[in-house]
């Protein structure tokens, strides 16, 4: 391999490198997963340091671009690539950043011995940092997952405590206004059926409510007040309340006239 030749290859593994890191998010071909990102412009330096290192090859030196791109794959396979991919693309990525100063290994031994010195210590730092943001990812991830799950305990607290209560109230007065009907007192029964009507408007409003809070996934969603708020219990429960006195007359008098 010639120098002429080794300065074009050095070139590829440039612009493969760059392409990775460099290339929009938006833009990206499906296929360019970040295993792919990290591991090709790895493979293709570490290649290119195997070829420098034989007997008639060129000596070319590494520069900062390619310690740059290798750090920036380096941070981009352990904090993105899900594992134990991610796992392989981060070692592929350190391998190929403390191969760099071997190719200048027989022209410098010392300064080459430490500069593999100071790529471990940016390995280290590098793949450091991105291993603890990796893990307030997952911490975020699993206190959003919490969170979620709570809000679901508590809309299905809501929906019993508000619908089940106006259902009950229906079923109490349907089954009074069978009684009646069966006793065939069909003139008291306007305000039993006037009552089963509001309750189920009632409930319906409950449910619409609760299901316009699981709907909303706007800014001012947080800021509504729930549905389960003792604030907001008064509204349907005291037509109930006042219900069931006039029922509990109409059911005794209904008994004396039995």
């Amino acid at each position: 391999m010639s120098s002429g030749q080794g300065i074009r290859f050095l070139l590829i593994v440039l612009l493969a490198g760059f392409a990775a890191v460099l290339w929009r998010a938006d833009r990206r071909p499906p296929w360019l997963t970040p295993q792919v990102r990290t591991a090709v412009p790895a493979a293709i330096s570490v290649l290119y340091t195997a070829g420098v290192l034989l007997p008639n090859g060129p000596e070319v030196p590494f520069g900062t671009g390619e310690v740059a791109f290798l750090l920036t794959l380096l941070f981009v396979a352990v904090r993105h690539c899900p594992w134990p991919r991610g796992l392989l693309c981060g070692v592929l990525d350190a391998v190929a950043l403390l191969l760099l100063p071997v190719r200048s290994f027989r022209a410098l031994p010392d300064e080459a011995l430490l500069s593999i010195v100071v790529a471990l210590i940016l390995v280290g730092v590098s793949a450091g940092l991105a291993a603890y943001l990796r893990s307030l990812d997952y911490r975020r991830t699993v206190a959003v997952g919490e969170t979620r799950r709570a809000e679901r305990l508590a809309f299905a607290a809501d929906l019993h405590d508000f619908v089940a209560h106006h259902i009950t109230g229906i079923l109490v007065q349907t089954q009074m206004a069978r009684m009646m009907a069966e006793r065939q007192q069909q003139q008291d029964l306007g305000p039993v059926l006037a009552g089963i009507e509001r309750a189920a408007t009632e409930a319906l409003a409950s449910m619409r409510r609760t299901v316009g809070v699981l709907r909303d996934t706007g800014p001012e969603a947080a800021d509504r007040r729930p549905v389960g708020d003792p604030a907001g219990i008064t509204d349907p429960a005291a037509p109930s309340s006042r219900r069931p006195p006039p029922a509990a007359g109409s059911a005794s008098s209904t008994g004396r006239n039995g």
